[in-house]
């Protein structure tokens, strides 16, 4: 089974790789993921109204709630695109619209299905950057006059010296030599059209519009024959790719399994019984421009129309002052699986440090090793760590887990400044250390503030 065809139960596997606790999250949006492959097995009409089942994350920042979403898009190789809601509602901010999501999606989604086409192609068009490489070192007979005088032997000679440079060239012997070759630059200038809200999203520019009618001009450079490959191989595969295949590919993507992250929408949502024209109309006035998107209808980006039936939208928001049920009746409706996350503790925090594949303490030791110099946090350091971020979080603001690394940069800050003028090979951080290093500013709150 490979990674797109994950059962559910698979699919928390992985996500426990790098998220601490919130088990019924995970477990929400790994039947999500789940239903996109069922829904694309299933024959006949009915495909099309089987509608996915958006998911609203409700927790205070620093619980996991974007992580979740970002692993979720990785495991399904699926095109993502997060995008915080409460930018709509900005003052003065002019020329997007909430279709620019979609556009940016399709984008995202063009760029990642060219790239595994290249991917694809890249071994054919090494060879292709290879011979041309070859007929810069020994440039081919021109005409059958020139291979008709140059004889039989010589022509012999040639192609014995060509193939001992192509032996050359694929054993990596000749990586530094440098040779002359000529490259292509863009006939126009990029120069940004503006129109209408949205217009900038819909990628219009004088390079595109009239990039056919201006031919690109071409430019002679010395370089490596290692870069010459790299820029040859890259223009040998641009010609092997079928860009409008791409374009069918990634339009398909986006719209059977593409996912939109929604954060910070509580703050759209309007409080209930403010019948004033203040800034709660702003944010009812954005869902229901978000609504469409979300109900599901056709975008226009500049690769084609868009449907934004099948789209996943996984919502997120801290909802302190504000509920979920003070969105539109509408948007509410589309978001039918509502999942409290769990503020995060002390244990929590202990095991965010260590286990995760990307924990902050493995994180600071890779860092650490490109110096030559060992990091040991001992046991009860980590957990003294942990218990301040806990303490902090509970006197100030609760950022969960982005506590960590406040408390990880000021602990370290020493550490990673003297290192390398000072020559140190292994640095070890104990309960003592973190105590004389962190105490007083825990104690000192609006130091803490400040610093932590």
């Amino acid at each position: 089974m490979n990674r797109k065809d994950l059962t559910p139960r698979e699919i928390v596997k992985e996500l426990d790789a790098y998220i601490i606790g919130q088990d019924s999250a995970k477990k929400a949006v790994a039947i999500a993921l789940r239903n996109r492959w069922r829904r694309q097995h299933v024959e006949g009409p009915i495909k099309e109204d089987i509608m996915p089942n958006n998911i609203i994350l409700i927790g205070p920042t620093g619980v996991g709630k974007t992580e979740i979403a970002r692993r979720l898009s990785n495991l399904a190789h699926a095109p993502f695109m997060k995008v915080e809601a409460s930018k709509f509602t900005e003052v003065g901010y002019v020329g997007r619209d909430v279709e620019s999501i979609i556009r940016d999606l399709t984008n995202i989604s063009v760029s990642l299905v060219k790239a595994e086409r290249i991917a694809e192609v890249t071994e054919q068009a090494t060879t292709m950057a290879n011979e041309r490489i070859l007929d810069i070192l020994l440039p081919p007979r021109k005409s059958a006059r020139e291979m008709e005088s140059a004889g039989e032997s010589q022509e012999t000679q040639l192609s014995h010296t060509r193939e001992r440079f192509r032996e050359m060239l694929e054993n990596g012997s000749m990586e530094d030599r440098v040779i002359e070759i000529t490259v292509q630059k863009g006939g126009t200038p990029i120069m940004q059209v503006f129109g209408p809200a949205g217009m900038e999203e819909m990628g219009l520019n004088l390079s595109e519009m009239l990039g056919s009618a201006f031919p690109k001009k071409k430019k002679v450079q010395k370089t490596t024959i290692a870069e010459a490959r790299k820029i040859f191989t890259q223009e040998e595969a641009e010609k092997l790719v079928d860009n409008d295949l791409i374009i069918q590919e990634a339009i398909r993507r986006v719209e059977e399994s593409g996912i939109v992250f929604l954060d910070e929408i509580d703050k759209i949502a309007a409080s209930r019984g403010d019948t004033g024209r203040g800034p709660d109309v702003s944010r009812e006035g954005v869902q229901r421009d978000i609504l469409p998107i979300v109900e599901g209808s056709n975008v226009q980006t500049k690769f084609g129309v868009v449907r934004t039936d099948h789209i996943l939208f996984i919502a997120a928001g801290a909802f302190h002052m504000t509920k979920p049920s003070d969105l539109i009746p509408e948007l509410q409706g589309r978001f039918p699986i509502r999942v409290e996350m769990d503020s995060l503790g002390k244990a929590e925090f202990i095991q965010i440090l260590q286990n995760p594949r990307n924990a902050l303490l493995k994180q600071y030791q890779a860092l650490l090793q490109t110096e030559g110099v060992e990091l040991i946090v001992e046991d009860d350091a980590i957990e003294e760590i942990a218990q301040l971020a806990e303490e902090v979080n509970d006197k100030m603001e609760n950022i969960g887990a982005r506590r960590l690394h406040t408390i990880m940069t000021t602990l370290l800050e020493d550490v990673l400044f003297q290192i390398p003028d000072q020559k140190i090979k292994t640095v070890r951080v104990t309960r003592e250390n973190v105590e004389k290093r962190l105490a007083e500013l825990i104690k000192d709150r609006d130091l803490s503030r400040y610093i932590l």
